[in-house]
């Protein structure tokens, strides 16, 4: 019997704010997998080690969590004014199957430097030491991202003193702007209200603030759902029950949003919506054993990614949340005391982030102009990853 030999793929493994992810070229794919479809799905889905039933990906290079399972593709820019593509693909742990839905507003911090390096970035543009603005064009959500990237020596600078709560080391600071950010998949607030009632079954009728800013996502208040906004991840994803409730929860909250038609239709749409549940600032400890006090704080957060809680933020749910916290009546601006305000810093799991956002109303309808952010990134490991011949 014979087998097919390993293949070997150029590939950038880095971190991105509090995600990793795998980083290719388009042009470095095999011929088949450059284009969408069965054939790039696979490659991506062997090269990340799923599906796992064993949920470890131990035969790939995901670490077994939604802020690890995930691939990023660059090409040359098919947009005016822009510097490069990027498309992000959030790889199923245990399924066979790959989301293409929505954006890593984490791994978006890494996709500036990839760039740059990679050659998507006209030299005269970087400067010797400085600021090198790499214009984005977020491939999934067919929105802009500009990405500050520092420059030292004519380099990417990847080191330095920007402590960004989840992430455990210091590296340098990459601000980054998301322009327009409300998705592209229709109106802001889709139902056209700040606040609806969102009727589950089995769980009962919530109030909920959903929202397409960053990435779609359902807002809902903690206490309606018997929790203090102050949970870790071992109180959560420990708890199946409490995961069916929150599955639950976005699904029918996808259906009223209109992403999809039907609530079994949410098990094939796994990356979005997302599902986060807010209450009013308090005092509590990290997941590192951090004290985070209540008056450091606006508002605490928690939310779901594929199915688990996150142990940080979601890079575009962190957009959704500055956003609807811009917006005076939804829940995520109730919760962190009301009235109107250009910033927001929300308590997670491993700490707080601050993220700036600009909304107003125009014609009656809800706009965003930008969402800002610090994050950090840097290459882990570079090279070719291998994939048996036989997966493509």
């Amino acid at each position: 019997m014979s087998f097919a030999p390993q293949v070997r793929i150029p590939a950038t493994y880095m971190r991105g704010g509090t995600s990793k992810g795998v980083f290719f070229r388009l042009q470095d794919l095999p011929e088949a997998c450059q284009v969408p479809g069965e054939a790039r799905d696979r490659l991506l889905l062997r090269v990340i080690g799923s599906p796992d039933p064993y949920e470890k990906q131990i035969d790939g290079l995901g670490n077994a969590t939604s802020s690890t399972s995930k691939t990023v593709i660059l090409a040359e820019a098919t947009q005016p004014d822009h510097d490069v593509d990027y498309l992000f693909g959030q790889v199923s742990i245990d399924k066979p199957f790959v989301d293409w839905s929505g954006n890593c507003g984490n791994l978006t911090a890494a996709v500036g430097a990839f760039a740059i390096n990679s050659g998507f970035v006209a030299k005269e543009r970087i400067p010797e030491n400085g600021i090198c603005t790499v214009r984005i064009w977020q491939a999934n959500i067919r929105k802009t991202i500009v990405a500050h990237i520092p420059i030292t020596n004519g380099d990417v600078q990847e080191t330095g003193d920007f402590q960004l709560d989840g992430v455990t080391f210091p590296a340098a600071e990459v601000q980054i702007e998301f322009m327009d950010p409300a998705d592209g998949e229709g109106a802001m607030f889709p139902t056209g209200n700040l606040i609806d009632d969102l009727d589950v079954p089995g769980v009962g009728t919530l109030k909920a603030t959903m929202i397409n800013a960053g990435i779609p996502t359902i807002f809902i208040n903690a206490e309606d759902i018997g929790y203090q906004g102050t949970e870790l991840q071992n109180d959560i994803n420990g708890d199946p029950k409490a995961l069916a409730m929150f599955e639950a929860i976005r699904a029918h909250g996808a259906v009223k949003m209109g992403l999809i038609s039907d609530a079994s239709e949410a098990a094939g749409r796994q990356h979005t919506p997302k599902v986060a549940f807010v209450a009013k600032s308090s005092d509590y400890v990290s997941s590192s054993g951090k004290s985070i006090s209540a008056a450091d704080i606006d508002v605490l957060v928690r939310a779901l990614s594929m199915g688990k809680l996150h142990h940080a933020m979601m890079g575009t749910a962190a957009v959704a949340i500055a956003t609807a916290s811009a917006i005076p009546g939804t829940l995520v601006n109730l919760a962190a005391g009301g009235g109107d305000r250009t910033q927001v810093t929300f308590g997670h799991p491993s700490g707080t982030l601050r993220v700036g956002a600009e909304a107003k109303a125009v014609n009656g309808q809800w706009t965003a102009t930008k969402a800002i952010m610090s994050r950090s990134a840097r290459i882990i490991m570079e090279g070719w990853v291998r994939v048996p011949g036989d997966s493509l």
